[in-house]
C-alpha cells in the first residue's frame, strides 16, 4: 500500500526560529555563568522590534539586549527588507521565577517544574534513527543557510523553508514525491536563475539521487517572489515550531515547546530523555519503531506514567521493554539533568534544524540496554 507523508523545516532566519535562537542564547548566557539559573524566556518579533519576556532567577546579571542583538546579527539580519540588528527596538520585560514553581523544583524536593506530557520517537528508516522526511527537510534548510552565508548562491536572505513529501510502501520510504523550497531573496534576483541555483547547489547536494525520479515534483519559490521576509513579513514567536523541532509530524507531541527553558522544565528535559530511550530501544534491536510517552506532575519526582508503542515491530514484549527502562534510567528531573548533563550551555546548538538526530547531543548517544 502506497502512502505519502510530508514534513517541513525552516531556516535559522525564519521569524519563529529567530525568536527561538534569541531565547536559547539568553538561556546559554545565564547557564555559562550560573549553571543553576532558572530560565523561562520567550520572545516575540515584529516590524523592526523584539519583545523579550519571561521569568528568570539567577545569581548573575546578563545584558539581555546585547545578547539579543548579537543573535540577530549572527543569523544575518542587517535590515533592508527585514529586521536590523543595530537599530531594531528591543523591549525587555523579565520577572523572577514564581516562588511556588521554585518550591516544586528546588534541589531538596527535585520535582518537575510543571505538569505535562512528553513524547520521544525513533525509527530505523535512517541512520539517525529519525523519520526520513524531517531529516531531509532539515538538510535542505541547513544547506540553504550554508550557500547563503558562504555566498555560493548570491542574493539570498536569512528567511526560508523546506518541505519534503516521502512516498512510503508497506511502511518504508521508497522515493521522494515532492520537494518544496521557499527562500528570501534580493529585489533584483531573477527567479529563473534562483531556481537553477537552488536545484543545483541545494537539492542535488542534499537529496540522495536514488530517491529522486522523473516523477518527483520540485517547487522553488512557487509565488515567484519572496523579498519582504523575516519579522517584517511575518511576526515571530518562541516555541511556535514544535513539530519542526521534533519529528516532523511523524510522531505525537505533548505540546510543550523547548527553547528558552532550562532543564528543570520537563517539557524540554523530559522530551530529550524520551527521545534517548526510544532511540536506544531501536538501536538495541528491541523494535524497528518506538514511541515513548512520559507524564509528570508539578513538584513530583517520578513520572506519573510511562507508555510505549512499538507499532507491532517489537522483538520482545513491550512490558519487558518498560521494565528495562525503569531499571536502567532515573526518570526524575534531577536524574535526567545529571544523566544528560543538562546544566551546560548547549542549547543554541539545538535551536535550529531539529533537536533530535544530531550526533553531538547527549540524548543522541547509544548505550547497551
Amino acid at each position: 500500500m502506497k502512502k505519502l507523508f510530508t514534513s517541513e523545516s525552516v531556516t535559522e532566519g525564519h521569524p519563529d526560529k529567530l525568536c527561538d535562537y534569541i531565547s536559547d542564547s539568553i538561556l546559554d548566557a545565564y547557564l555559562d555563568l550560573d549553571e543553576n539559573s532558572r530560565v523561562a524566556c520567550e520572545c516575540a518579533a515584529g516590524k523592526n522590534a523584539i519583545f523579550i519576556t519571561g521569568e528568570i532567577t539567577s545569581k548573575v546579571k546578563i545584558n539581555i539586549e546585547k545578547i539579543a542583538r548579537k543573535a540577530i546579527k549572527e543569523i544575518g539580519y542587517l535590515g533592508k527588507n527585514d529586521i536590523n540588528y543595530k537599530t531594531c527596538k528591543i523591549i525587555v520585560n523579565i520577572s523572577k521565577q514564581s516562588e511556588d514553581i521554585a518550591l516544586a523544583a528546588n534541589d531538596n524536593i527535585g520535582g518537575a517544574g510543571d505538569q505535562g506530557i512528553m513524547f520521544g520517537y525513533a525509527s530505523d528508516e535512517t541512520k539517525e534513527l529519525m523519520p526520513l522526511g524531517i531529516v531531509l527537510a532539515h538538510n535542505l534548510t541547513r544547506r540553504l543557510s550554508e550557500v547563503r552565508k558562504n555566498k555560493i548562491i548570491k542574493g539570498l536572505g536569512p528567511d526560508g523553508k523546506s518541505q519534503v513529501t516521502v512516498e512510503y510502501i508497506k511502511g518504508y520510504p521508497k522515493r521522494i514525491d515532492t520537494i518544496l523550497i521557499s527562500t528570501q531573496h534580493t529585489q533584483n534576483k531573477k527567479i529563473e536563475i534562483l531556481k537553477k541555483e537552488i536545484t543545483k547547489e541545494v537539492i542535488y547536494k542534499v537529496i540522495p539521487k536514488d530517491l529522486i525520479d522523473k516523477n518527483t515534483k520540485v517547487l522553488i519559490n512557487p509565488t515567484g517572489r519572496f523579498v519582504i521576509a523575516g519579522p517584517l513579513g511575518d511576526s515571530g514567536l518562541t516555541g511556535r515550531k514544535i513539530i519542526v523541532d521534533t519529528y516532523g509530524g511523524y510522531a505525537r507531541h505533548g505540546g510543550g515547546a523547548f527553547s528558552g527553558k532550562d532543564a528543570t522544565k520537563v517539557d524540554r528535559s523530559g522530551a530529550y530523555m524520551a527521545r534517548h530511550i526510544a532511540k536506544n530501544i531501536v538501536a538495541n534491536k528491541y523494535a524497528k519503531k518506538c514511541e515513548i510517552q512520559l507524564s509528570y506532575a508539578i513538584g513530583i519526582k517520578n513520572p506519573i506514567s510511562i507508555n510505549i508503542n512499538t507499532f507491532s515491530t517489537n522483538t520482545i514484549d513491550e512490558e519487558e521493554i518498560i521494565n528495562k527502562i525503569v531499571k536502567t534510567f532515573d526518570l526524575t528531573p534531577q536524574g535526567i539533568i545529571k544523566y544528560l548533563d543538562l546544566k551546560k550551555p548547549i542549547y543554541t546548538k539545538t535551536t535550529n534544524y531539529g533537536h533530535f538526530g544530531k550526533e553531538n547531543l547527549p540524548w543522541e548517544k547509544i548505550i547497551k540496554l
